[in-house]
């Protein structure tokens, strides 16, 4: 992982957090501006309708404010949620390339950077200016009335950048969904590992493009990684196989299922159960062969696996 994308992260999770205390503060400015302004009523009669008219008002206005806000909430906490997780698993790639050679997962590849789209900057230029953030300490000046408009503009600015937050965070979480190494049949055993074994047929010594996960027939199998389905059905030697492009280029493949539930040109979501355990083509027994590829080759998937094992834990 470049040390660019862990300092973009960094920064978002910075911004997350500013958003969600603006918020905060946005609340608490509203809640002691509204109640000032309506405890101290006048009490002539002749002004009572004028007060009731403004206080109907304020109400009404408040609770407009009170919806938008309801409706930022859950955008801004699944947005810090995305960084968060997006953090993490940067952390632990970079921990897990800082490790060497002792652990094996230095053979996983970082996050393919994002293809952001390209903008025609002709002639652009300027100063290089802090970016301005929503003004907070407007919403407690004023009357009343002036608190409320000021509030409406700064939840309008607020979800404005929680957009902008959102639209530079899809790429990167999009390439994050998009990375194998999620555990394809949780619960099952560790079968024959990656590399040269003893054929189960023939007695020789033969290549073992990927792992084997024993366990009984039925068992769910799970797309390692979100992609597009680029196979699904019979393939020599592997039975009834699913083969899922990633970001990349990069493609795991799951072999010897009873059925399938996904059919080629599919997109699948990472965990979404895509076949059953079984037992068909080049097979002793029920269990599922499951292989990652990149640029063509089969390579070893326990590194990927251990990736995302680590980041369980730590999750845990």
């Amino acid at each position: 992982m470049s040390r660019q994308r862990i300092r973009f992260v960094e920064a978002r999770t910075a911004r997350a957090i500013a958003v969600i205390g603006a918020i905060t503060l946005l609340v608490a400015a509203l809640a002691l501006g509204i109640a000032i302004g309506t405890m101290f009523a006048r009490s002539h009669l002749g002004e009572e309708q004028t007060l009731m008219s403004r206080r109907s008002y304020e109400i009404e206005e408040l609770g407009r404010i009170n919806a938008a806000l309801i409706e930022l909430t859950p955008r801004v906490e699944g947005l810090s949620a995305q960084v968060s997780e997006l953090h993490e698993f940067d952390t632990h790639l970079k921990a897990a390339h800082g490790a060497g050679g002792t652990s094996g997962v230095h053979d996983v590849p970082p996050l393919p950077d994002s293809e952001e789209p390209a903008t025609s900057l002709d002639g652009a230029g300027g100063p290089a200016l802090p970016p301005r953030l929503c003004d907070i300490g407007r919403a407690a000046a004023g009357a009343p009335r002036q608190r409320l408009k000021s509030a409406h503009r700064i939840i309008d600015c607020l979800n404005d950048e929680v957009s902008q937050l959102q639209t530079q965070t899809l790429a990167h979480y999009a390439a994050y969904m998009a990375f194998p190494g999620r555990n394809p049949a949780p619960g099952l055993r560790s079968g024959s590992p990656y590399g040269n074994r003893l054929d189960p047929f023939t007695g020789r010594l033969s290549f073992h493009p990927g792992i084997d996960f024993a366990g009984p027939a039925g068992t769910p199998i799970l797309a390692s990684a979100g992609g597009r389905v680029i196979a699904a059905g019979e393939r020599n030697g592997y039975g009834i196989s699913v083969d899922i492009r990633h970001s990349d280029g990069m493609v795991t493949r799951y072999g010897h299922a009873s059925r399938i539930f996904v059919k080629t040109g599919e997109f699948v979501m990472p965990g979404q159960v895509i076949a059953e355990v079984g037992s068909t083509g080049r097979s002793t027994g029920p269990h599922l062969h499951f292989e990652v590829i990149v640029d063509g080759a089969q390579i070893n998937p326990s590194p990927y696996l251990a990736l995302f094992r680590r980041l369980s834990h730590a999750q845990s």
